[in-house]
């Protein structure tokens, strides 16, 4: 009997504020990850990712600012022994506001919010995929930034 093969889509979200980014600390398993899970029939990837965002990180007010692409993972799951084809695809976000949302017991329990500077997040990661997406949305998230400034002084300067 051949290897079991799983194939499925996930989204998530790169959550950046006061140059900071949302990272998930999860001890039991010696990790630390960006938020995202399985898209759910009928679901888009823009919805999941806001989804699990705000499942994961506890935080409601989530607003996507930019598409950060998509990446294909291949892995073994020793848990499930099958081999897993998993196209990842994640949203740069930002807060909205600081509201919360209510995290389940098991999202609760598995993850814990860290804010870590935009220059040591990538770095921070367990996974060489999330790292590339880190480093994605810091670039994407510097050139929103200088436009904005451009678009300030331009009005400043009435121009």
């Amino acid at each position: 009997m051949g290897v079991k093969s799983e194939h499925y889509q996930a989204a998530g979200g790169v959550v950046v504020r006061d140059n900071q980014m949302l990272l998930l600390d999860r001890p039991a398993r010696g990790e630390v990850r960006l938020p995202k899970g399985h898209v759910e029939p009928g679901e888009s990837p823009r919805e999941a990712a806001l989804r699990e965002t705000r499942e994961e990180a506890g935080y409601a007010g989530l607003v996507i600012v930019a598409d950060l692409g998509t990446q294909t993972s291949h892995f073994v799951n020793p848990h499930k022994d099958c081999e897993v084809t998993r196209e990842e695809i994640y949203f740069l976000m930002r807060l909205q506001s600081e509201a919360q949302a209510t995290r389940d017991e098991h999202d609760d329990a598995q993850f814990r919010v860290m804010w870590v500077s935009l220059e040591d997040a990538p770095a921070r990661l367990t996974f060489e995929t999330e790292r590339e997406f880190a480093r994605r949305a810091i670039r994407a998230w510097s050139q929103m930034s200088q436009v904005q400034s451009e678009v300030k002084h331009e009005y400043a300067n009435g121009d």
